[in-house]
């Protein structure tokens, strides 16, 4: 007679998923604003709009997607992982931010081989303190174990985010013009993208390890460095805008870095003039580009080089941002370049 099978033997554990969720609920019911009407557990999640849009005359949902990529497998190596639930939002939410949007809601996909429930608490801990430093409620999600898709070790993290923004304050970047200055504001190290090549050329080629401590970082060890969480900058992009200061478009540098992500908010006709002289990028940036001999443009459109966000804005308004972040110190602004006609990117200063 055969074995009796179940789920288990499958590969599936399902007592370690329902552990998880025991574990995570806590840290979720933290983010919750009185317009989350549903905790985890309920097939959907309910939000009331009347009260997320209370005041607003033309409400517009914005809504984005995206993951944190490869930097998975170096949190993996380091068994660190709350850091990593906080890239998860910085990154998801920053990208509806710079369109003038409110966040509201956040959901999460976790896909593992096997599902560790202090692994998955470590990342909604992170997922949660990121959603409450930017006011957001984190409603829901889904985790996956699937032993057959993902190999032992995997993590595959992806957020999902939901906002609102009055139609009249949409920043699109329609109204930048020739003379306008680009403002840029520090990123905290690499974030989330860019993290194929890094892997290949400091573990690969540069024969580190994830604990090494490279004499070009000053004594601080790989792990810290690589894995110092993303820059949240909801809040002070909100602060920004509730001072009434006149931006005109903000870019998140994301995938594409400089080079790609900020000509797509300037209008047909006009591109970006760039003085790499005005800031000096993490030693990380430089001990890549050493041990990977790689070219100076390869690295401006892989990696964010140390700028995190663009504000597009008349000139004259660097004291103004300033003022209006000052409440987060680790993020500075300074004039990076500026718009004029023609098209990309070009740099200035090399």
């Amino acid at each position: 007679m055969s074995e009796a099978m179940d789920y288990k033997s499958a590969g599936v554990d399902i007592e370690a998923g329902n552990e998880a969720v025991r574990r995570i609920k806590q840290h979720a019911a933290a983010t919750h604003a009185k317009a989350v009407l549903t905790g985890l557990g309920s097939f959907g999640t309910m939000y009331s709009l009347r009260d997320a849009i209370a005041g607003m005359r033309d409400p517009v949902m914005v809504q984005s997607t995206d993951g944190v990529g490869t930097k998975t497998k170096v949190s993996v190596m380091a068994r660190r992982y709350e850091d990593l639930g906080r890239d998860l939002v910085a990154a998801v939410a920053g990208d509806i931010a710079v369109m003038g949007a409110r966040p509201l809601t956040f959901l999460d996909y976790v896909g593992m081989h096997k599902i560790e429930p202090a692994v998955m608490e470590e990342l909604v801990r992170g997922m949660s303190a990121a959603c409450v430093e930017a006011g957001i409620s984190l409603v829901g999600g889904e985790t996956a174990e699937m032993p057959a898709v993902y190999a032992e070790g995997d993590l595959d993290v992806v957020g999902f985010v939901t906002g609102v923004v009055e139609r009249d304050k949409v920043l699109t970047g329609a109204g930048i013009v020739a003379g306008d200055v680009l403002y840029g504001v520090n990123s905290s190290g690499l974030h989330t993208n860019g993290w194929s090549l890094a892997r290949k050329v400091l573990f690969e080629r540069g024969g580190y390890v994830i604990d090494s401590r490279p004499e070009e970082l000053d004594g601080a060890s790989l792990a810290d460095v690589l894995l110092a969480p993303h820059a949240n900058y909801v809040m002070a992009i909100r602060r920004i805008l509730d001072e009434g200061i006149p931006v005109k478009g903000m870019a998140h540098i994301t995938g594409g870095g400089l080079v790609e992500n900020v000509p797509r908010i300037l209008p047909q006709g006009l591109g970006a003039l760039i003085d790499r002289r005005t800031w000096m990028p993490q030693p990380i940036f430089g001990l890549m580009q050493k041990i990977g001999s790689i070219a100076n443009l390869e690295m401006h459109r892989t990696f964010n080089m140390g700028v995190g966000l663009v504000i597009a804005a008349p000139a004259g308004l660097q004291n103004d941002l300033a003022a209006a972040i000052a409440e987060f110190p680790a993020l500075q602004v300074w004039e990076l370049g500026r718009v004029e006609p023609g098209d990309g990117v070009k740099f200035g200063g090399v």
